[in-house]
C-alpha cells in the first residue's frame, strides 16, 4: 500500500520571496523522504492554491492526503481557513481520504534556528554583544496564540540569560519597534531581534523595518529552509499517516 500523500500548507504571500521559502523548504522535506510524494499548495496570493494540488494528487491516483499546515500558532488561519479548504476538497472528491495534521507550532527547537539566524545577521553586522532580545511574530487577534509566542520568548531569554520580549507585527502590541525603544528607554543599547516567521514577507519585512529604525543592532533572517523546520514536518506528517490506517 502505498504511503499518503504529503502536502504542506503554506498561507502565502504577494512576496515573491516567501513562495519560493516555503518551496525551498519542502524540497528539505524531500530530500528527507524522497519515497513520498510531497507537494507545496497555498492558501492565497500564492501558486499553486490548494485545491490545485489536491486536484493533481487525486488524478495521479491519490486517494490518502496528510495535509501539514505551515504554521505556527493556532490562530485564525488554522481554526478557520485550512478546515475550510479541506471541506471542500473531500466534497468534491468523494472517497478522497484527507488527514490534517497539527499545526507546525512553536517547537523549542525552533529556537535553535533562531540562533542560528541570529548568529548569521550578528556577525555581518560585526556585533559582539548583546543586553536585550525581541522576539518577533506575526501576532494575531486571539491572545491564546500571542501567549505562546511570549512563553517561547521567556525560554529563548532564559537560556541566553538575556532580558527578552515578544513583540508583533500585526494585530496585538508591543510592534517591534516600540519594544526596541522600550529597552533603549531602559539603557539598553545592544538590542538584537529574532524573526519568528517561516519565511519573507510584508508582515516580517515590516517588522525588520519598525526594529532598524528603533535602533536594533541586528534582525535576523526568517527561519526559511531549515533542516529543523523540515523534520518537524515530517513529524506531524508521521503522526497524520497513522490517523489514516483503519483501525
Amino acid at each position: 500500500m502505498a504511503a499518503p500523500a504529503l502536502v504542506a500548507l503554506a498561507h502565502g504571500s504577494r512576496d515573491p520571496q516567501s513562495a519560493a521559502t516555503i518551496n525551498a523548504l519542502v524540497a528539505e522535506v524531500r530530500a528527507l523522504r524522497p519515497d513520498l510524494r510531497i507537494e507545496s499548495a497555498f492558501l492565497d496570493h500564492s501558486r499553486p492554491r490548494f485545491q490545485t494540488v489536491i486536484d493533481k494528487l487525486v488524478k495521479a491516483g491519490h486517494d490518502e492526503i496528510v495535509v501539514v499546515p505551515l504554521l505556527l500558532t493556532e490562530a485564525f488561519h488554522a481554526r478557520v481557513d485550512v478546515p475550510s479548504v479541506i471541506a471542500e476538497a473531500t466534497e468534491r472528491h468523494p472517497g478522497l481520504r484527507i488527514h490534517t495534521s497539527s499545526i507546525l507550532g512553536l517547537e523549542s527547537v525552533f529556537l535553535q534556528v533562531l540562533d542560528e539566524r541570529l548568529r548569521a545577521s550578528l556577525k555581518a553586522a560585526r556585533v559582539r554583544e548583546l543586553d536585550a532580545l525581541v522576539l518577533a511574530a506575526a501576532g494575531s487577534s486571539d491572545s491564546l496564540a500571542n501567549q505562546s509566542v511570549a512563553r517561547l520568548a521567556r525560554i529563548w531569554g532564559a537560556h541566553h540569560k538575556l532580558p527578552v520580549v515578544a513583540a508583533y507585527a500585526s494585530a496585538a502590541p508591543p510592534a517591534t519597534g516600540e519594544a526596541v525603544r522600550a529597552f533603549r528607554a531602559e539603557g539598553r543599547r545592544h538590542i538584537a531581534v529574532g524573526m519568528l516567521f517561516l519565511a519573507p514577507g510584508q508582515l516580517p519585512d515590516r517588522a525588520k523595518e519598525l526594529a532598524l529604525e528603533a535602533g536594533a543592532v541586528a534582525v535576523s533572517d526568517p527561519m526559511g529552509a531549515h533542516p529543523e523546520v523540515a523534520r518537524t514536518i515530517l513529524a506531524r506528517y508521521a503522526v497524520g499517516a497513522v490517523e489514516l490506517v483503519p483501525v
